[in-house]
């Protein structure tokens, strides 16, 4: 709904709204790459997938992943422009540098992701073929196997600090500079108005990088954690911020649309 009312719409073609149709576009995506098997599971009891599916599936979740780190990194940037360069935006944040910052987050996804496919598929054996989880997640498939695996795990960590952690950084560096300009705007109202186009973002932002840093450390270093849990919080990782990102923007989006008619 969110894709097709923006399309839909001239006025809405705009670079926040263009963000924010590739960020539903990409979660719908990446939640069809998830959400099918999930459900054959738990509703048919269907548990079985093959090795070449099973990496393909772990392409697509990894890869839109990191796709979608790097839209919220974008929106981020977005916003710092439109608050701390107002009278530049336009001239900034056009089609051009959009298209062009897709064009790397697709080819950084590709990149980074591919080589850890590749290593899998070259194990000899495996201990077992019983995977402890209800998708196929680098390290919980890379701990099946009956080889060193210490290549595969210093490779995951690397793409996760490249993707995860360089974008998480960036982002918060760019809303440290957002409230600094902030707090320095005159009048109370266009403090408020600042920090009310902020904070669909920041409730984005948060949700998914809260999941994704517990999913991935829960994997390295949560032994003690029980299973259920885990598993529980790696599909909320994948299915509850795709869920809320249309809800988080489009009643903020509401809100701000509707202000100016009760004055």
């Amino acid at each position: 709904m969110v894709m097709v009312v923006i399309l839909m719409s001239p006025r809405l073609h705009q670079p926040m709204f263009i963000f924010l149709s590739m960020l539903a576009f990409n979660d719908s995506l990446l939640s069809t790459s998830i959400a099918p098997k999930i459900l054959s599971i738990f509703w048919f009891n269907i548990r079985a997938i093959s090795f070449s599916g099973c990496l393909l599936q772990m392409f697509f979740i990894h890869s839109f992943t990191s796709i979608e780190s790097g839209f919220l990194l974008s929106m981020a940037y977005d916003r710092y422009i439109a608050i701390y360069k107002p009278l530049l935006y336009n001239s900034i944040i056009t089609i051009r540098l959009i298209t062009r910052l897709v064009i790397v987050f697709v080819v950084r996804a590709v990149v980074l992701v591919g080589p850890c496919l590749v290593l899998i598929s070259r194990f000899p054996a495996f201990k077992t073929n019983i995977i402890a989880h209800s998708y196929c997640e680098h390290m919980a498939v890379v701990k099946l196997a009956a080889a060193d695996i210490r290549v595969n795990s210093i490779l995951g960590l690397l793409v996760a600090f490249t993707i995860l952690g360089v974008d998480l950084l960036f982002i918060l560096l760019s809303y440290t500079m957002i409230f600094i300009a902030v707090f320095h705007l005159p009048s109370k109202s266009a403090r408020l108005k600042a920090f009310n186009t902020c904070t669909p973002h920041m409730c984005v932002f948060l949700s998914f990088y809260s999941m994704a840093i517990f999913s991935f450390l829960s994997h390295r270093y949560g032994k003690k954690i029980p299973p259920y849990v885990h598993i529980i919080f790696s599909d909320s990782y994948l299915l509850v911020p795709p869920m809320l990102n249309p809800l988080i923007y489009g009643i903020k989006t509401t809100l701000a649309a509707r202000r100016p008619g009760r004055s």
